[in-house]
């Protein structure tokens, strides 16, 4: 309880000094931090009507979240890899990439540092647009992929349906053509010049490199496990459902 009223009396700026979650946290709660660097947890609160309990409860949750080893990954079906994946697309398109976009649309920034974040203001929508491109295509395409391959395995199509779709699209193919989409974000990177700062930058530019590095770390770690785990699965699936339907077709 003590505790509870200490963070409410705290400033907004220290919270967010102390651990850069509480910034996404409270943008989770519809509320830029940046806005409110002089104010109290509890009178920002009152302004956004949000329970600061919630709130801290929420900060706890997300400090405690923890990510599935590839190990974990590996030895779940490949419907479990597809349903995280799925909902790592959710939390980058509704959570991490609005958080970022309010960031840098929204910071006003030192005269030093305006250059570069008007730079930013141009290069991170197209980012963005090219991501959730890439999402849209990988969900329509490559899971829809997984769905059939599951529905010829558990035998919902007739035999010579089944083969037209395995000899269609195959999965080795949209490997081949996966890419992993880090061409902005190595501009973003160039731009920050490595996301180095001084140590006397203002709180909201520090706040922001480490976000959009946080970010590129994500998405690193995201397409190592669509290259190295559901890839092989998924070939392995069509692999395996190919010979069952062409074993089938001989024998009938």
């Amino acid at each position: 309880m003590q505790r509870d009223e200490n963070l409410n009396k705290t400033l907004v700026g220290d919270l967010v000094s102390e651990n850069y979650v509480f910034a996404s946290v409270l943008h989770y709660f519809g509320i830029s931090f940046y806005q409110y660097p002089s104010e109290s947890l509890e009178e920002v609160c009152k302004k956004h009507r949000v329970n600061p309990r919630q709130l801290i409860s929420e900060l706890e949750s997300w400090a405690s979240r923890k990510e599935p080893t590839p190990e974990e990954l590996y030895i779940n079906p490949i419907e479990v890899l597809v349903a995280y994946l799925k909902k790592k697309h959710y939390y980058f398109v509704r959570q991490e990439l609005p958080f970022l976009s309010n960031m840098i649309s929204g910071i006003h920034a030192e005269p030093h540092f305006q250059a570069l974040l008007a730079d930013l203001k141009m290069m991170f929508p197209l980012f963005v647009q090219d991501f959730i491109h890439h999402i849209h295509e990988e969900e329509s395409r490559l899971f829809k992929r997984i769905e059939l391959l599951q529905d010829i395995e558990e035998g919902n199509f007739a035999l010579h349906d089944a083969l037209k779709i395995l000899e269609k699209d195959p999965v080795c193919l949209l490997a081949e053509a996966h890419e992993i989409h880090d061409d902005e974000m190595e501009g973003i990177r160039k731009l920050t010049s490595n996301y180095s700062l001084s140590e006397n930058a203002p709180l909201t530019m520090k706040v922001l490199y480490h976000e959009l590095q946080n970010f590129e770390r994500e998405l690193i770690i995201h397409a190592q496990i669509e290259d190295e785990l559901l890839f092989p699965k998924a070939v392995e699936l069509e692999r395996e459902a190919l010979r069952m339907i062409r074993h089938k077709i001989r024998i009938n």
